[in-house]
């Protein structure tokens, strides 16, 4: 069994957020929080499976022809496809000993602290399943959009028509995603009757077990994230991949030329209109895209805008968000 104090709290937890003046429990710094600003645009739908979502695609167009006079027109019919999208569940437990939770004397206030955790380590695993959820490697999960678009190679892949190689061939390579959202092109979606989101839930107080199996009494709560996404049409997705962080320079004298590669993405999505168009970059090349945009003197590339209330850093057209889930070392993707 595991160790105690590695899956519930202990009395030095609770000494470690004591205010040291008397005030209850301190403000913690979370310095493990990421910035995950992908989560932010995402729309959600319900899907029509208990299990996720069928979407159906158009494979195939109708055959048209030009009629001759006193001649007749063959019919014909377009041809559609079905793909089953499916959801993970995802869960956390967290429990505290009912007279721990009574000695700091703010029992809520401790509680909430604990929750804090769970809703940041969710929202962190929740955007690495987006990003590279992989069913083949954990079947519980849900497909992410690495896996889908992880090949350059038109011949193994249609999607390979928008993966975009930046020329990193080592393993300290990053990727730059352009995603137009939307219910007719990507999304997330939640299961049939299931709720939408993060969902907690208090269950109370109840019995637990220690590691011996021994019964203790403990405030329970349970965490659950039902989820997925769903790729209803791929043209709307676009991957730089293959972009070697280690050789990254401010003018693009060497490495990845930032600015020429997002400029050829706009150019591959399918669409800008009737879509909520999005760039997504990691911290370090974000940082080296607004230098590399002041040394190459690229008027107009970069402008700031205000998007849901919010400013944004634009790409033209586009506003780029920073998502830190996004890995500097990937590998190649050939």
């Amino acid at each position: 069994m595991a160790t105690i104090g590695n899956t519930v709290p202990t009395l030095l937890d609770v000494a470690k957020r004591m205010n040291p003046d008397g005030g209850g429990i301190m403000p913690i710094a979370e310095l493990l929080a990421q910035e995950n600003e992908m989560l932010l645009d995402m729309p959600w739908y319900e899907g029509n499976l208990p299990t996720g979502s069928r979407i159906t695609t158009r494979t195939g167009l109708p055959s048209v022809i030009y009629r001759k006079l006193n001649s007749g027109v063959p019919p014909s019919k377009s041809t559609t496809a079905q793909v089953d999208e499916s959801c993970g569940i995802m869960e956390g437990r967290g429990q505290v000993d009912v007279d721990l939770a009574l000695l700091n004397g703010n029992t809520a206030a401790f509680r909430l602290s604990e929750s804090s955790s769970f809703i940041e380590a969710m929202n962190q695993a929740m955007q690495q399943g987006v990003l590279y959820g992989n069913t083949d490697v954990t079947p519980e999960s849900f497909t992410g959009l690495a896996p889908r678009f992880s090949t350059v190679s038109t011949a193994t892949a249609a999607t390979a028509a928008n993966v975009i190689d930046a020329g990193g061939t080592g393993t300290t390579n990053t990727s730059i995603w352009l995603v137009g959202w939307g219910e007719k092109t990507v999304h997330g979606i939640y299961p049939k009757g299931s709720k939408a989101g993060l969902v907690h839930k208090d269950l109370g107080e109840g019995d637990a077990f220690d590691e011996n199996g021994n019964r203790f009494r403990a405030l329970m709560d349970q965490y659950q994230w039902k989820c997925g996404v769903a790729v209803k049409d791929w043209r709307y997705i676009v991957r730089i991949a293959n972009i070697d962080v280690s050789t990254l320079t401010k003018n693009a004298a060497t490495g990845a030329d930032i600015i020429d590669l997002m400029t050829q993405a706009l150019e591959l999505i399918q669409g800008l209109t009737g879509v909520s168009p999005v760039f997504y970059v990691s911290r370090r090349v974000r940082a080296f895209l607004r230098r590399q945009t002041v040394n190459k003197v690229a008027a107009g590339t970069l402008s700031y805008d205000n998007v849901s209330g919010k400013p944004a850093l634009m790409f033209g057209e586009v506003p780029v968000r920073r998502v830190d889930a996004i890995l500097n070392a990937e590998a190649r993707v050939v």
